[in-house]
């Protein structure tokens, strides 16, 4: 009896979960550079339809993983600024800059995972973006709570390192800077047994 308890209490330990893009907040936010940067246009990028799983161990978190799918064409310019703007800036990242054509999937996935007691985990992984895969190191801080796991961050890339052109307007008065700053707030539900 002892030893099915155990295995009982092991295997509550252990699940897999998938991503809840409706219950999740993912955006990405660049900095405008050049002569003309003071009149604003910092951009702010939803990512709304992502999809993906974790698989989690709470006595071996090191054997957890994560996998996440972006529909490129899925990003959208979140601004506040008037809808020809609008519509120009999310014509230009999509068709111009993220070439989405040729790049239909944002993808990253998990090599290897580190979590400390104190719901903080670092997350090296795989990102593949316009056509360039990279190593990235993400940092979360994350919670199992019944059925729901939730983490939470941010992390920072160079669209130089994935070949994405960085966009320019006014004859470059007004450009948008290489980092790229992704805010994260995912929420997965423990998959049905």
């Amino acid at each position: 009896m002892a030893g099915t308890t155990a295995t009982i209490a092991k295997e509550a330990a252990i699940a897999d979960y998938l991503i809840d893009a409706g219950m999740s907040r993912f955006t990405v936010r660049g900095s405008a550079g050049g002569l003309l940067s003071g009149l604003g246009h910092n951009p702010v990028v939803a990512v709304p339809d992502f999809s993906g799983d974790a698989h989690w161990d709470s006595e071996e978190p090191q054997k957890a993983s994560l996998r996440l799918r972006i529909r490129s064409a899925s990003l959208a310019v979140r601004n506040d600024i008037g809808d020809k703007d609008r519509r120009e800036m999310q014509r230009v990242m999509l068709e111009e800059i993220l070439e989405v054509d040729k790049f239909p999937e944002i993808v990253f996935e998990s090599g290897s995972v580190s979590a400390n007691s104190n719901g903080r985990a670092e997350i090296d992984g795989n990102l593949s973006l316009h056509g360039v895969t990279r190593r990235e190191r993400v940092t979360a801080q994350f919670s199992v709570t019944g059925d729901m796991l939730r983490a939470f961050g941010d992390f920072t890339i160079r669209q130089s390192d994935y070949r994405i052109k960085l966009a320019s307007v006014a004859g470059g008065a007004l450009k948008l800077k290489d980092e790229l700053k992704f805010n994260f707030d995912i929420v997965a539900r423990k998959k049905a047994a």
